[in-house]
């Protein structure tokens, strides 16, 4: 009896071990693991809608993640957080805050839903024009990894630069006026 009780008790334990040990994160993720630590100061990652072109400069990569954009934030930005070496400053369209929601449902829904996810950030608002153009300036030398969602409402990119985590802007700044000072300049 105790043997048929084992075996019963293995038989319904095994499916969930092997779900457990066989559980991997999604590929978009896996990505976004093992490019972070290469990636540094000047590196992008993008997190775009379903409409998103498909780039063609050298060092533009993209990945389907067949996830919810904001999913996709959330871990990005938490990676970026952990991370020793870099910290995150995020643009975003500037068309987004006239998308109305008789044009594109669920418009309004999302603004709130961002902005709650990127609470504590500093955004950036560009034309979607002049960032897709820094993009495509920056993939020819340096590497920008994008994460296209399911996404369906247009504008509704985000765009994170990296920067050094453990340089601030302003020890840059200092550092090149010591520099002109120094050189008379």
């Amino acid at each position: 009896m105790r043997r048929s009780l084992l075996v019963l008790a293995l038989v319904a334990f095994t499916p969930l071990l092997a779900l457990a040990q066989g559980a991997r994160p999604a590929p978009w993720k896996a990505k976004v693991d093992a490019e972070l630590p290469l990636l540094g100061h000047r590196n992008w990652i993008l997190i775009v809608d379903s409409a998103y072109p498909l780039q063609t400069s050298p060092g533009v990569e993209t990945v389907e993640t067949n996830a919810d954009e904001l999913d996709v934030v959330r871990y990005v930005l938490n990676a970026v957080h952990h991370a020793i070496h870099v910290r995150p400053e995020i643009y975003m369209d500037a068309e987004l805050p006239y998308v109305p929601d008789t044009d594109a449902p669920g418009a309004s829904a999302y603004r709130q839903q961002m902005a709650a996810a990127l609470h504590g950030h500093a955004i950036e608002s560009l034309p979607h024009d002049r960032i897709i153009a820094n993009i495509d300036d920056t993939g020819k030398l340096f590497h920008i990894l994008i994460l296209k969602t399911s996404l369906t409402i247009p504008y509704s990119s985000v765009f994170i630069r990296l920067n050094c985590k453990y340089w601030s802007d302003d020890a840059e700044n200092r550092l090149r006026a010591r520099m002109a000072e120094a050189s008379g300049k």
